[in-house]
């Protein structure tokens, strides 16, 4: 089956046998946020840089998710930054349409249950192995020294911007990390895309655990 660059990074950050995100929830829904905008730029329907976000081409996809997102940011009245459509483009929800679309496609499963006998808890464990292991194997061919596609590079530099890299992949080459996720060995166009993004995201994160941290002390 085809996935999307943010269900690829979504099988990533699960737990295959307990169906439990690597991450906690501000890095894992603002590096959502963020491959939707990557793919659409990889798609050629945006551009991005560090100042604004472009509508390139208004076509549809064929994806819901990414449709949506696409139409949103072309009826926007101003050119908006990357962190910006990151923060707006961020939430659960989002997370578990795309969680629901891979358990209704048969690779994760969906266990309700309480947490403690009281509250509920949804657990996404692996069903159908062989989507995420494609994954691995390509991007762990990446790592190991192989020429990344657009694609690939894009879901590594996520991974890092959101500090998942050290959890799925640990025994990644750390400066092999570093040279894709700064796109030093690609063209401008998808350099640019891997570097706006990767400044936006860990921008969204920084912002929300700011907040959080000032909400907390505030108290």
């Amino acid at each position: 089956m085809t996935v999307t660059i943010a269900e690829e990074f979504l099988l990533l950050a699960y737990r295959d046998d307990k169906g439990t995100p690597l991450i906690d929830s501000t890095r894992l829904d603002s590096a959502l946020a963020g491959a939707l905008l990557a793919e659409l730029a990889v798609a050629g329907r945006l551009e991005l840089s560090d100042k604004k976000v472009a509508v390139t081409d208004p076509s549809p996809l064929g994806d819901a998710e990414l449709d949506a997102a696409l139409t949103r940011i072309a009826t926007e009245s101003k050119a908006r930054k990357p962190a910006w459509w990151v923060q707006r483009l961020k939430t659960g929800k989002l997370r578990t349409r795309l969680l629901t679309k891979l358990a209704e496609s048969g690779v994760l499963a969906e266990e309700r249950g309480r947490a403690l006998g009281i509250f509920p808890v949804t657990r996404w464990p692996e069903a159908h192995p062989g989507v995420e292991a494609d994954v691995r194997e390509r991007v762990s061919a990446v790592l190991a020294g192989a020429t990344p596609d657009p694609r690939t590079a894009v879901l590594i530099a996520i991974a890092h911007a959101a500090k998942l890299d050290r959890k799925a992949f640990p025994d990644a080459n750390k400066q092999r990390i570093k040279e894709i996720s700064e796109g030093a060995w690609t063209a401008d166009a998808v350099a640019k895309t891997i570097a706006a993004i990767n400044a936006a995201t860990m921008a969204a994160i920084s912002a929300a655990t700011t907040a959080a941290a000032s909400s907390g002390s505030g108290g």
